[in-house]
């Protein structure tokens, strides 16, 4: 069912973040004189002799990959976390606060070949991408409070290397969206006896206005607080905390939802969708501990493009400013994409 709806302006409440979003739907009538970008490469060879990614290849730091034939992971060369950080000192001053950050920073390749991305690898492939995440989480989590797996895709969103792969930072601190997220979702937890984001996933199915991609596991769509224009939230149907968590039907029903999403992306524009996307999960380290219950397991896409595959959103001024801004309603959004073809392109 395609459901379009315009209104002028509003104000839409993210219950996630506890903030709100500015949607002016008419703005995309607006003429484009702005920034064009240039479409993303076509033709990338399946193999760079000097890709540092690439199997066989040596890397910045003088270290050689093996000739993986799966996915593979290995300490960023470049970290922003290291383990070993200093601490800054004991300043007492309430202007003035600094504490250490300390953690690691893991690159891991989804496939040998540089010229696949998720959508056009195997369903088995992307398995065994989704149990190696789980793995990093359970095995990185045993130790630190927050384990951010991410992935920016596209020179557009500053990847600076096709080859396919993401990266995990772990931290020994909680981050401020998930911080922010654990709050919202303890308070609504308290006041309503049930997750936020499970209690969201239902409504979202049984009003199917917003519905992306569903599975009988899983549900894909575009939230009703989206700031990006084709902004997605994938959500899984059953009650889970971590990625570790999921069941093996679970992880393969994830990797073909995962394929059936990034390839409608790929459709839209018809062209390879770039996008930072991004796993937010309970708490690990001491949190293991604790009772994380309002916690929902969720993935974020956020793609940038807004009117074709050269023009993007811009968050700068207002954004930056006063508050996120978008200029079309989910519900346009909508309209487009479950009306697109899931059928790869190659």
């Amino acid at each position: 069912m395609c459901v379009c709806v315009i209104t002028l302006s509003c104000y839409i409440l993210s219950l996630v973040l506890d903030s709100w979003v500015l949607v002016s739907a008419h703005r995309m009538k607006r003429p484009w004189a702005g920034q064009v970008e240039r479409p993303p490469e076509e033709h990338i060879p399946r193999y760079d002799p000097n890709n540092p990614l690439c199997p066989g290849n040596k890397r910045a730091n003088g270290e050689g990959n093996p000739d993986y034939d799966s996915t593979f992971v290995f300490e960023n060369d470049f970290p922003a976390l290291q383990p070993d950080a200093p601490d800054p000192g004991s300043e007492q001053d309430p202007l003035f606060q600094s504490k250490a950050a300390r953690g690691v920073c893991k690159v891991m390749c989804f496939h040998p070949w540089s010229d696949v991305t998720l959508p056009l690898m195997k369903k088995e492939e992307v398995v065994k991408v989704i149990d190696k995440w789980a793995e990093l989480v359970e095995e990185l989590g045993t130790i630190y409070p927050w384990v951010q797996i991410f992935e920016n895709k596209g020179a557009m969103m500053g990847c600076s290397n096709p080859h396919p792969h993401c990266q995990v930072w772990a931290s020994n601190f909680l981050p401020n969206e998930p911080a922010l997220s654990d709050r919202c979702q303890r308070a609504y937890y308290q006041k309503h006896g049930e997750p936020m984001l499970l209690q969201y996933a239902k409504r979202e199915a049984e009003k199917k206005e917003r519905v992306v991609v569903e599975s009988s596991d899983w549900l894909a769509v575009v939230p009703y607080w989206a700031t990006w224009p084709y902004q997605t939230l994938l959500l899984p149907r059953r009650h889970v905390l971590r990625m570790s968590d999921l069941t093996t039907e679970e992880r393969e029903g994830l990797a073909a939802i995962m394929k059936r999403l990034l390839t409608k992306y790929d459709n839209l524009f018809e062209v390879s969708f770039p996008y930072s996307m991004g796993w937010h999960g309970a708490p690990t380290g001491p949190y293991l501990k604790e009772d994380n219950s309002h916690w929902q397991l969720h993935a974020h896409y956020y793609p940038p493009l807004l009117r074709s595959a050269t023009v993007k959103k811009f968050m700068v001024g207002y954004e930056m400013l006063a508050q996120e801004q978008r200029d079309l309603t989910p519900e346009q959004v909508i309209h487009l994409c479950t009306c697109i073809y899931t059928e790869q392109r190659t």
